[in-house]
């Protein structure tokens, strides 16, 4: 896919209360060809900057600030109609999973471990462009009529999924919070789609899979898995039970794109 949005066009909103981190950071975007950064210290500022950019605008923030974690800035903007679809990049050393976990289920576009180089942030800066792209290479007709089902028990997670759905063309949109309801609508209609998380209460996302591979009436569906699990014995045991195929959270918009295009021409 031909990208529409270049760094050069970005508007970063630059959250970091160290002078040293913000510099370094500025200096990092400005070699990747971002001309446009407003450097602020608080969450509270950040939405305040928010309010002012309009166009492609991207948030790149520390996790710990004066007012408000970087967990809480993200979950502000999810919760508010006009920042909800801007990309979010979260900078930082925490590596605790029940730490980091909210900003995963929020829908970051990608996570950057300190300390990180040009490469890493720059990576991260095209996973989040790819979210203000508006995708070329999907026929709009059959993606209007691609019925998909989500399964996840974080509403947040759902939420962001569902954005980023629509922004597709798709809005044959069904959701379930555990991979017992999902079973339940399967069993009352068809999809072309399947997109679960893998811890879910209930039934879990591999048990899903399980089912839908071996009793369902809808055993060739495609099923995405996005999760944040990162224990390599139990992703093993999703694969062997059937899953398309596996993205992390934060996942990229790309990898929803290129499976919703593989569905399709199946």
């Amino acid at each position: 896919m031909a990208m529409t949005t270049s760094l050069a066009d970005l508007a970063i909103i630059l959250v970091e209360p160290s002078q040293m981190q913000a510099h370094l950071v500025s200096r990092m975007l400005e070699h990747q060809g971002v001309k446009k950064v407003t450097v602020v210290d608080t969450a509270s500022a950040a939405l305040a900057s928010l309010k002012v950019e309009s166009a492609n605008v991207i948030v790149i923030s520390s996790l710990y600030l004066p007012d408000l974690a970087g967990t809480e800035l993200v979950a502000a903007m999810r919760a508010e109609a006009d920042f909800e679809t801007v990309p979010f990049i979260l900078v930082s050393s925490e590596t605790r999973p029940q730490v980091l976990e909210p900003v995963r289920q929020s829908g970051a576009c990608s996570i950057v471990a300190k300390p990180f180089d040009e490469q890493q942030l720059s990576r991260a800066l095209y996973a989040a462009a790819d979210y203000l792209n508006p995708p070329e290479d999907l026929d709009v007709a059959e993606i209007e009529n691609l019925r998909v089902l989500v399964v996840d028990d974080s509403l947040a997670s759902r939420r962001h999924l569902r954005r980023l759905l629509s922004e597709l063309g798709i809005e044959r949109i069904t959701e379930a919070v555990n991979g017992k309801e999902a079973v339940t609508l399967l069993e009352q209609a068809m999809v072309d789609l399947v997109i679960t998380d893998y811890n879910m209460p209930e039934m879990d996302g591999r048990e899903l899979t399980e089912y839908i591979r071996t009793q369902s009436w809808q055993a060739e569906v495609p099923v995405l898995m996005v999760t944040s699990e990162q224990n390599m014995g139990r992703l093993a045991a999703v694969e062997r039970a059937g899953v398309s195929a596996i993205c992390d959270k934060p996942f990229e918009a790309g990898s929803i794109r290129r499976l919703i295009s593989e569905a399709l021409t199946r």
